[in-house]
């Protein structure tokens, strides 16, 4: 009988640990509401990126451990964190304060807000945060290499070249280091409006649901899980 019952001890320990999982993020939610959304959000997003880039190199045969681009997930979490989370946690405040469940049509109401003027400036800023964390991560990672090869071709040319040296390292330096801001704009326009129709398609049923049906304190946990299932999503198309 003893082992038996501790069988079923342990069973029920197992089974108790996703209520009390649950149980725990209610409270975090409860006392930390902005600060729990926030590390979810990053936590999630830089999951979503690791499963994609994950999912995209096994389905082209390539080595994972060698092509994975670990800056990715890295970016995702800080705009996750910093912007995903707290934004959202705000917008949605602000709309069941602005319109509420009994204003006539307030679904609708709701959503045609969320699609034409937070979705558009969400996506618009999640562009430019984006080009700005990559570009950081190429001057943490590039900016010591294009030193060394600075140094490098100097010392080639210094002798045959001595006037020209400088400038020509200086040229290399800028190609590997600098990010034009009117290339930046060019792909950021290129990219847009292609996106936020993407995003209009998949995105304005599932916030539907969210918004009408999800309660508050879960709209963006919900959103998040959404946003994950759309990476691996992607990323099984290879898109």
């Amino acid at each position: 009988m003893a082992p038996a019952a501790s069988k079923l001890r342990a069973g029920a320990g197992v089974g108790a640990l996703p209520q009390r999982a649950l149980a725990q993020y209610l409270r975090l939610l409860r006392l930390y509401p902005v600060l729990t959304k926030a590390a979810t959000s990053g936590i999630l997003s830089a999951l979503g990126n690791f499963l994609a880039q994950l999912i995209e190199k096994k389905r082209e045969k390539e080595n994972c451990s060698q092509k994975l681009d670990v800056s990715g997930p890295l970016r995702y979490a800080i705009y996750g964190f910093f912007f995903t989370g707290p934004l959202s946690h705000f917008f949605y405040l602000f709309m069941e304060h602005w319109i509420p469940s009994e204003v006539p049509w307030a679904g609708v109401k709701r959503l045609l807000l969320d699609r034409l003027l937070f979705a558009p400036a969400f996506l618009l800023l999640f562009f430019l945060i984006m080009n700005f964390l990559e570009f950081q991560v190429d001057i943490a990672v590039i900016q010591p290499l294009s030193a060394m090869l600075t140094a490098s071709v100097t010392t080639q040319l210094h002798l045959q070249h001595h006037g020209l040296s400088s400038l020509r390292c200086a040229n290399i330096q800028h190609f590997l280091i600098g990010r034009d801001t009117a290339a930046v704009a060019v792909q950021i326009r290129r990219s847009f409006w292609p996106a936020l129709r993407m995003n209009w398609q998949v995105w304005t049923p599932a916030q539907f649901v969210n918004i009408n049906y999800v309660p508050l304190q879960f709209r963006v946990l919900f959103a998040n899980l959404v946003s994950l299932f759309w990476y691996i999503y992607l990323a099984s198309l290879g898109k």
